[in-house]
């Protein structure tokens, strides 16, 4: 395969990836903030991040993907307060039904799932050794990282002294030495979660929990630090500087990857307008609305804006629909280096700075070639494009496909299971066994009714030297 390279938000250019140990690659991403519902644009990042890990996987011989949950935050306890709920029942909900919704989408587990509440010794300990090293200074109960004290600050975003001080007021407060300086612990009030520490109780800043979490599972430095766009800054911004002035390291992560922003129907989800969605929305619509979510995601490049539609998400599914029929059709066969070939060159393009989308359309071409092997037709133009004199075995390119979609977290269902949809199968395939009977006997006329009656029904039966298959349309 070739040299993986990704665009580096910190340099903000595409460069080639080299580890920092090539036996054991090191990858943090943001994850959720437990207070409700995952919505679209909370799965994008989950999805984008799961291939890449997947990918690693693929490459190293060791990868360690630590995604963290924040379960204490202003927003947690603020819903606790207009539920009347216990924040450790909503954090413990909210947090079942996240896993739930990113299993559905088709995403593995992260290999490490820190919990900020677990990690508050961490926090204390970072934010002593920012004291000590004159980057961060004790007021009125609370302690601020002085921007100031950090010259780097600013570079991963690329904004400028203005820009990062206009964006600080919002938050301008009497006991800060600079608008700009943000906070990593504050004082809580006695209906409020709060630990003890050195300034009184009290509980972490939101930027200096993923900087602790992440020094305790991958070190003062690792290999890829991810999440949104809408990350950038403050919060990773803010990461950075306290993970580097903490250690006094040159870098935190030594490449950092974020995701574009999705919208729905072309605006900005907000529940005023009426276009919020959540995952749990999109799974209502049927067993087959995940993995037709996480398709549409795919289809556009990870750094790119993306516009979730209905139609949009249908069409992910007619594409599922053809993949499935495919393989469903394809006969078992042996692995062979040819098949190893294919799925080499599926898979090629998500070295290049994670292109599912040009992955997608191989695999697109590999189901070309594979139906062009099972049930007939010319693939000469379709090798011709892709410079490949491969032969048309039945079985070979739908194996390709195969082993390239897992690392997509694609198609890797039960064929039949996907055509049909869940249905009581037993009727259909007894009317099919009747129209095999009838045809065996020459008698087409009741054949062709048992077919037309089956249609009139949403099932449409496909023919092959393989037998009948049968889906739902």
């Amino acid at each position: 395969m070739t040299a993986l390279r990704f665009h580096n938000s910190l340099t903000r250019r595409e460069e080639d990836f080299v580890p920092l140990d090539p036996q054991h690659v090191k990858l943090y991403v943001c994850g959720p903030t437990v207070y409700d519902l995952a919505h679209l644009g909370n799965a994008r990042p989950v999805v984008v991040f799961d291939v890449l890990a997947r990918l690693l996987r693929r490459l190293y011989p060791r990868v360690t993907y630590a995604r963290n949950i924040t379960d204490v935050d202003d927003k947690i306890n603020a819903r606790a307060r207009e539920a009347g709920e216990p924040i450790g029942a909503i954090t413990a909900r909210t947090t079942s039904d996240f896993h739930r919704d990113m299993a559905a989408l088709g995403n593995l587990p992260p290999d490490i799932e820190p919990t900020a509440t677990g990690h508050i010794p961490e926090m204390i300990a970072m934010t002593e050794k920012l004291i000590e090293r004159g980057h961060a200074y004790a007021a009125e109960g609370h302690v601020l990282f002085s921007v100031g004290s950090f010259a780097d600050y600013g570079k991963l975003s690329g904004r400028n002294q203005d820009e990062l001080l206009a964006g600080a007021r919002v938050d301008i407060a009497p006991y800060k030495r600079d608008p700009g300086d943000f906070v990593l612990w504050k004082p809580s009030h006695e209906d409020t979660p709060g630990w003890d520490s050195p300034w009184g109780r009290g509980r972490p800043g939101w930027h200096i929990e993923c900087s602790a979490m992440s020094w305790k599972h991958l070190g003062e430095e690792f290999d890829i630090h991810g999440g949104g766009a809408d990350l950038l800054f403050p919060h990773h911004e803010n990461e950075l500087a306290q993970s580097r002035c903490a250690f006094g390291t040159s870098f935190m992560a030594h490449t950092w990857l974020h995701n574009g922003m999705l919208l729905v129907d072309g605006e900005k989800m907000s529940k005023s307008v009426g276009n919020f969605l959540t995952v749990q929305d999109i799974l209502a619509q049927g067993a087959w609305a995940g993995e037709a979510f996480r398709m549409l995601l795919l289809r556009t490049h990870y750094r790119s804006g993306l516009d979730y539609t209905q139609p949009a998400l249908d069409e992910a599914k007619a594409e599922l629909d053809d993949s499935y029929a495919m393989l469903a059709r394809a006969p078992a066969v042996s692995e062979t280096l040819v098949i190893a070939e294919m799925a080499e060159w599926a898979l090629e393009p998500l070295c290049d700075d994670l292109n599912t989308a040009l992955a997608l359309t191989r695999l697109r071409d590999l189901r070309t070639l594979e139906n062009a092997a099972t049930v007939g037709g010319s693939a000469a133009s379709v090798l011709h494009r892709i410079g490949k004199g491969w032969a048309l075995v039945p079985g070979q390119a739908a194996a390709a496909f195969r082993q390239a979609s897992a690392v997509l977290g694609l198609m890797q269902g039960e064929p039949k299971a996907w055509l049909q949809g869940g249905d009581d199968s037993s009727a259909i395939e007894a009317a099919i066994a009747a129209r095999i009977t009838a045809r065996a006997a020459r008698d087409f006329a009741e054949a062709d009714r048992i077919r037309a009656a089956l249609l009139a029904d949403g099932v449409v039966l496909e023919d092959s030297a393989a037998g009948t298959v049968w889906k739902r349309v």
